[in-house]
């Protein structure tokens, strides 16, 4: 899938499905359990143990969703993702050297801000999008004030982002969200209750086209 395509599809998803400390044996299963939900674009963080196979063997195995790789802190990192097959990389911090790798390779980064500087900086650099974060801690409104002066950056508010929150960020002029345990519910994993991983998809993905 080229650049263009895995951008548009995660503006067309609005919800980017957050898999952090997952059992590696379990990755496929939460994977199509979330797909099957309507949620295709999936981030796999990095300080997951054995993050960088279980991204390669999850993009061997499911079809149709594009696979990213999270919490990338360098670019050593991100080129070992992006030969295991990330399609998309999402940092918690401004890295203009991961930023530079990833425009070398063509993959679209979301990158870590807080602030109106950093969002800017992010951009400038060659960022797709600009992941608000930790979104909880500043609201809903934070995306409208930073959209104020700095109509064209994209935000991804994450960190925090629930079914009572997600419409508001929506409509504060969010892109998409990223969305962790309010998705991928640990008891439920553990136990096998994949369907639960449906439900809780279908329901993030049914509020993303209501409110966008």
């Amino acid at each position: 899938m080229s650049e263009a395509e895995v951008h548009q599809r995660i503006v067309d998803s609005g919800i980017i499905a957050i898999l952090r400390g997952i059992p590696s044996d379990s990755a496929t299963d939460v994977v199509r359990a979330i797909a099957v939900g309507g949620i295709d674009a999936i981030e796999i963080t990095v300080d997951t143990p054995g993050a960088v196979e279980m991204i390669r063997r999850v993009s061997a195995e499911v079809d149709d969703v594009v696979i990213g790789a999270g919490t990338v802190l360098d670019p050593e990192t991100a080129r070992a993702v992006q030969l295991a097959g990330a399609e998309f990389i999402v940092t918690p911090t401004v890295n203009t050297d991961v930023i530079e790798m990833c425009n070398r390779y063509d993959t679209p980064i979301a990158t870590g801000v807080m602030t109106p500087t950093e969002a800017l900086t992010a951009t400038e650099a060659g960022a797709d999008f600009c992941k608000l974060f930790p979104a909880s801690t500043v609201g809903p409104g934070h995306v409208s004030a930073i959209n104020g002066p700095l109509s064209d950056v994209p935000l991804v508010p994450t960190g925090g982002v629930t079914l009572d929150n997600a419409a508001a960020f929506f409509e504060a002029g969010a892109v998409a969200l990223g969305v962790g345990s309010a998705i991928v519910d640990a008891d439920a994993m553990d136990a096998g209750e994949f369907d639960a991983l449906t439900e809780a998809a279908t329901e993030f993905a049914t509020l993303a086209e209501a409110h966008r």
